[in-house]
């Protein structure tokens, strides 16, 4: 294989900027903390069902992945499959556009139904695309300045939200109605996704070489990475109880309208604090993972989690909330680069697609669990228990990775 030169890992970094500003713009109009829980809301749905939608989309992600890995274990051109990949939510987000923004079905009384039908396939698409995307990225970056790779990326992703997240407040007050108002999001979302996926096409890849890893191969080298690898086990048990922080991103809106009674317009406020905090957090991650390790970063995301637990439990006004969002944005700024990058220095030489996907189908049931145990509270009116539970996981979670994970990029520079 090839190794891919600077010049080219600069151009990779330009086209990934503009891929990731697009992607954010768009998925500000569709964001699955803030505009799901309280679309569906909206729509008439059970009050279960939204909020527990956040914490669903990361356990039907995780549906297609391993499938997806063992597929394209042999696919050397990573380039045409991350595109084809990204066709099956440019469909999805199509149709949703099409029926809440101009036929009659988004105003049935089985709309909330239809809707969450088509989130759970925009969910899956999502899973079928992550393992593809993450092997490509590896293939397109040099590994020394992946941290910044992904901190710039997603600092660029968050600035497109916050555009996004004006434009989404303006729509929602506006006059058109509801929910015209979000249909015309979801085409914006379409456009912008299409827009992003064209992107791709100008990124350079490093040469590879023809494999063909039998399944059986593929088979082997997966419990070889379930049975032998303790560092990264013990970061997986570190992340069970991040799984707690699922439930919670669709719980924060909808327990704090309940609370103070905010228009639903606050959604693009929410919106615009979150992506600004996203892409500080991302950009100052993405640097500290570079020169210190990713460890460090996933710490900084966990505490800013805990962060709007605590903050959700002494809410006494809407600068709490406005708080709560922006701590949920630094969270999730750290979360991505640190995640991705830790990915990579796991696997080191092994197959990048196989760690995505171990990782996300091992902490579904995870999440399935907080999602029906927090869900079941919520059905009680108890968010007050439901929010001490997640702040309890959190903090074991913390605990977990600051003293028992070694960072697997310094372990292997101390080696």
């Amino acid at each position: 294989m090839k190794g891919l030169s600077l010049k080219d890992h600069y151009k990779n970094q330009k086209f990934n900027n503009l891929h990731e500003f697009f992607w954010g713009f768009g998925t500000a109009f569709h964001t699955v903390y803030a505009v799901v829980p309280l679309f569906l809301k909206e729509l008439g749905s059970p009050n279960v069902i939204a909020t527990s939608s956040a914490g669903l989309f990361s356990i039907i992600i995780a549906m297609p992945m391993l499938f997806t890995a063992a597929l394209t274990r042999n696919v050397t051109n990573m380039k045409k499959m991350v595109i084809i990949a990204h066709c099956t939510i440019l469909v999805v987000t199509f149709i949703l556009g099409y029926i809440f923004a101009f036929s009659g079905m988004g105003k049935s009384i089985i709309a909330w139904k239809i809707y969450f039908s088509l989130f759970i396939i925009y969910s899956l698409s999502i899973g079928i695309i992550v393992p593809i995307w993450a092997d490509f990225l590896e293939k397109t970056t040099k590994r020394s300045l992946r941290g910044k790779f992904f901190g710039v990326g997603f600092a660029f992703n968050s600035l497109g939200a916050f555009g996004g997240g004006i434009v989404l407040k303006f729509l929602l007050e506006s006059n058109t109605p509801f929910p015209k108002n979000f249909g015309y999001g979801f085409i914006i979302l379409f456009l912008c996704l299409s827009i992003g996926t064209f992107f791709f096409s100008f990124y350079k890849e490093k040469k590879q070489n023809k494999s063909s890893t039998s399944f059986k191969q593929f088979r082997e080298e997966t419990k070889l990475i379930i049975k032998n690898r303790p560092n990264f086990h013990r970061y997986l048990y570190s992340r069970i109880f991040y799984c707690a922080t699922l439930p919670a991103l669709g719980l924060y809106a909808v327990f704090c309208q309940k609370k103070f009674g905010f228009n639903i317009s606050e959604i693009g406020s929410f919106t615009v604090l979150n992506v600004i905090s996203m892409g500080i957090s991302s950009y100052i991650s993405g640097y500290l993972g570079d020169k210190h390790g990713h460890k460090v970063s996933m710490l900084i995301a966990y505490s800013f989690h805990l962060l709007a637990v605590i903050l959700a439990l002494l809410s006494k006004n809407m600068f709490y909330v406005y708080c709560i969002f922006i701590s949920i944005g630094a969270g999730q700024g750290a979360f991505m680069p640190s995640a991705m990058n830790l990915i990579y220095d796991f696997a080191d030489l092994e197959d990048k697609k196989t760690y995505m996907a171990l990782i996300d189908s091992f902490l579904a049931p995870f999440s399935l669990i907080f999602l029906v145990g927090i869900g079941f509270l919520i059905t009680k009116n108890q968010f007050v228990l439901s929010f001490c539970i997640i702040g309890f996981c959190l903090f074991i979670a913390l605990i977990i990775l600051y003293f028992f994970v070694k960072d697997p990029k310094l372990k292997k520079l101390s080696a």
